[in-house]
């Protein structure tokens, strides 16, 4: 008798789960027809060519999104998951300071080559109507630049300069190449190798002139372990995996 009333109790929630994950998966196979509508149609893409893109009717996407910015901002989420999968790695995995910059730009600038329309959709942004921390364009350059300001400050602390200079510094680095990233799109008037390198002197020069300011002269090639004091070779403290902004 105990397991019947269990059984009763558990029905309505497991009913439950089951339709949330249903609407779930459903909301992401819409995020990708958005994705698909977008590359054939650009980012001014209508909800007509979205319903078409996923074989519903309007009314069956605003079953899954409360209305067009909702949809958005799914869309906008996904950009950045795309983003985080390809940069984050670039940026955590060990090596000389011109493999990690150099690395990272083209993490960054191969994503939006490949997803162009995507990217421009991100830039123009469909979220007027939506509070700013629901803006994914603002979300993703405030993860980038989070990350590179927890690696500069770790490494900058480890150096002994001043590491409250890493948040400015990598707000600024993360506009000044989102910046060239869109202008890029728009001329393609070099290869995306030629703008990584540009990027990458114009990010180790950043780097090397604070570094100079605090009396320390930096080799780009060495390996970032081996610029490190003796004492701090504990990558998992290199990496930012302690936890925090690294930023103090």
């Amino acid at each position: 008798m105990a397991g019947s009333v269990k059984g009763k109790r558990g029905g309505p929630d497991a009913r439950r789960e089951r339709w949330k994950e249903h609407r779930s998966a459903r909301r992401a196979e819409f995020v990708e027809a958005t994705i698909s509508a977008l590359r054939e149609h650009g980012p001014d893409v209508g909800m007509d060519e979205i319903a078409a893109a996923a074989g519903v009717t309007k009314p069956v996407l605003y079953r899954h999104f409360s209305d067009k910015a909702d949809l958005y901002v799914a869309v906008g989420q996904r950009a950045t998951e795309i983003l985080t999968e390809r940069l984050v790695p670039a940026l955590e995995e060990l090596g000389s300071i011109n493999d990690v910059i150099h690395r990272a730009l083209d993490a960054y600038l191969s994503t939006i080559e490949e997803q162009p329309e995507l990217y421009r959709f991100m830039i123009r942004g469909g979220f007027a109507d939506r509070p700013l921390d629901q803006d994914p364009a603002t979300a993703t350059e405030d993860m980038i630049a989070t990350k590179l300001a927890r690696l500069l400050g770790v490494y900058m602390r480890l150096l002994q300069l001043d590491s409250g200079a890493a948040e400015p510094y990598a707000f600024a680095l993360v506009g000044a190449v989102e910046k060239a990233g869109e202008w890029w799109l728009e001329r393609q008037s070099m290869s995306r190798e030629n703008l990584r390198d540009y990027l990458a002197q114009i990010v180790w020069h950043a780097i090397d002139g604070a570094a100079r300011a605090g009396g320390i002269e930096l080799d780009p090639d060495l390996p970032l372990d081996e610029l490190m004091p003796k004492e701090a070779t504990q990558l998992t403290v290199i990496r930012g995996e302690a936890g925090g902004t690294g930023v103090q």
